[in-house]
């Protein structure tokens, strides 16, 4: 449902907010929405090209810590733009949101999986876990009629500020058992799907019971 209202429950919900709202009000008027969600993709295909060249020494990890925060703004700014100038598409807006987060999610997996730091196999399986995250959360958009972003405390902010310390960390050396680690939190996302999974089965089922057997065929052949 491209017109449910948002509901932000992460932690940085709050400030991240104030502060895209504070930006937008600045941006000059040539800048448009379009312009923001297209240096979001660009921004994540360059993710993906530095992780693949970290191999040839730790300016490539800065490099995507930069396009990290690059992205998080053209990402998360284009939509807050829209609705500050008045000028919202619902649904243009929402097919080319999660089709660009869709596309970026994809590059940068293959980018972590292309790097010496990570299998190629292991970064699929992040960006697979990642999706089906993302499609849940559409479908109970669907259900429920609010488009609830992140799980929990979590959110795409906090994966993104995640992802900065990790790669930090490699680029100062630390040796990290980043396939370990992915692995991990690909389990804790599918434990997180699972459980919420379930919570909305039980409220669906609340909502709309399943008939009984009996008392539909006899009612049928009466």
């Amino acid at each position: 449902m491209s017109d449910a209202p948002r509901e932000k429950t992460f932690l940085l919900a709050r400030p991240e907010a104030r502060a895209l709202e504070w930006i937008a009000r600045r941006l000059p008027a040539r800048v448009l929405p379009d312009h923001l969600t297209i240096l979001a993709l660009l921004a994540a295909g360059g993710i993906a090209a530095a992780y693949a060249l970290s191999g040839n020494g730790p300016g490539w990890l800065l490099a995507v810590c930069g396009l990290l925060i690059v992205h998080w703004l053209g990402d998360s700014l284009d939509g807050t733009l829209a609705r500050v100038r008045r000028i919202e598409r619902p649904t243009y807006g929402y097919y080319v949101d999660h089709l660009a987060d869709a596309i970026a999610t994809a590059a940068i997996g293959i980018g972590l999986g292309l790097s010496p730091y990570l299998s190629l196999a292991t970064g699929m399986l992040l960006v697979v876990a990642y999706l089906v995250l993302s499609i849940n959360t559409y479908l109970e958009t669907h259900a429920f009629g609010v488009f609830s972003l992140g799980y929990g405390r979590l959110g795409p902010t906090e994966a993104r500020l995640a992802l900065i310390g990790v790669t930090v960390a490699l680029a100062l050396g630390v040796a990290l058992p980043l396939d370990a680690i992915v692995l991990g939190a690909s389990a804790v996302m599918a434990a997180g799907l699972a459980l919420r999974a379930a919570a909305v089965l039980r409220e669906l089922a609340r909502r709309e019971p399943a008939p009984r057997y009996g008392r539909t065929r006899s009612t049928s052949m009466s």
